[in-house]
């Protein structure tokens, strides 16, 4: 019997127009984006919010900008923005204690946002599904382990820690990303450990090692493709956690150091005028809120997208 067409049961349709298989029975995974007319409407409205307030702001910041973000003027200072009484359109959205254009502050804030959780996604991801995939398909005291440790660092208190390791060594743009890197990996390591642990009793496993196909090259090419629209969901509901967690961090002093326009350090900034300038923090506050929850809806579609069980109920 070949292993390359192996004989299909009645009413299996796999290997057919939607799941074609490879030399070992592992289904091929096509682009998700071949899936749009069976699945439902995309968020268009927080797909919106999410390019043109997060990334292309980030992109294009020198750009779309005319003021300096980290310099002002005193005589500015304060100044509401541009449809209230004393606003002008030099500031459309006002200004701050010191002078600063807001506007400029949450474009410049965008790209502080962007690549933070970029770095952080990237850090986590790597680390924490490298030691899932080998938890997962290895068992035994591999898995013990990387299960320890992700039960220990899911246990953390992120805030406190941050704090402390902030306490010791400063605030900085490389010491927010290590901290949040570290507060997210066990998040990818549990969710792919518990997928690999399905995928490694499949048929097309199976045949892999019957072939004498080497662990790297199962996990590699029969594994992996398998949970990666798991990674795709999650990595795109982490970035708004990653938004969040800095922002906040921020907000106590114990991310992003002043003057850099982090949003949680411009929310801060305005919290002692919150009464009589309201829109120091009012804006940076609603960037967050708009990016996040836009980033939660597109997380939930992709993961009704990508998800074949939902396609087979459309």
């Amino acid at each position: 019997m070949s292993l390359r067409n192996p004989p299909r049961p009645a009413g299996d349709f796999s290997g057919t127009d939607e799941t074609q298989l490879d030399e070992f029975g592992s289904p091929r995974r096509r682009n998700p984006l071949r899936w749009g007319r069976r699945s439902s409407r995309p968020p268009w409205l927080s797909i919106f919010i999410v390019l043109f307030v997060l990334i292309l702001p980030a992109l294009l910041a020198d750009l779309i900008t005319v003021h300096d973000p980290l310099r002002g003027v005193l005589g500015d200072r304060l100044a509401p923005p541009m449809w209230m009484d004393g606003g002008t359109s030099t500031y459309p959205l006002g200004t701050d204690k010191q002078g600063r254009d807001i506007l400029t502050r949450l474009i410049y804030g965008a790209r502080i946002s962007l690549t933070v959780s970029s770095l952080t996604i990237i850090i986590g991801a790597v680390i924490g599904s490298s030691l899932g995939l080998l938890a997962g398909y290895f068992g035994g005291w591999i898995d013990r382990f990387v299960s320890w440790l992700i039960d220990t660092f899911l246990s953390l208190p992120h805030v406190l820690l941050a704090l402390v390791i902030v306490a010791a060594i400063g605030p900085s743009f490389v010491t927010i990303v290590a901290i949040i890197a570290v507060t997210i990996w066990a998040s990818f390591a549990r969710q792919v450990r518990g997928e690999t642990l399905s995928v490694r009793e499949t048929e097309y496993v199976a045949r892999a090692r019957v072939a004498g196909a080497q662990p790297w090259r199962i996990l590699l090419r029969h594994v992996l493709p398998n949970v990666a629209n798991t990674l795709i969901v999650l990595a795109t509901l982490q970035v708004g956690v990653v938004i969040l967690e800095e922002s906040s961090l921020s907000f106590i002093g114990a991310g992003i150091p002043r003057p850099n326009p982090s949003w949680g350090v411009m929310v801060a900034d305005g919290r002692d005028q919150i009464l009589t300038a309201w829109w120091v923090s009012f804006f940076p506050g609603l960037a967050i809120l708009l990016v996040v929850l836009s980033l939660n809806l597109m997380g939930d579609w992709l993961r009704d997208f990508l998800d074949p069980k939902m396609r087979q109920r459309r």
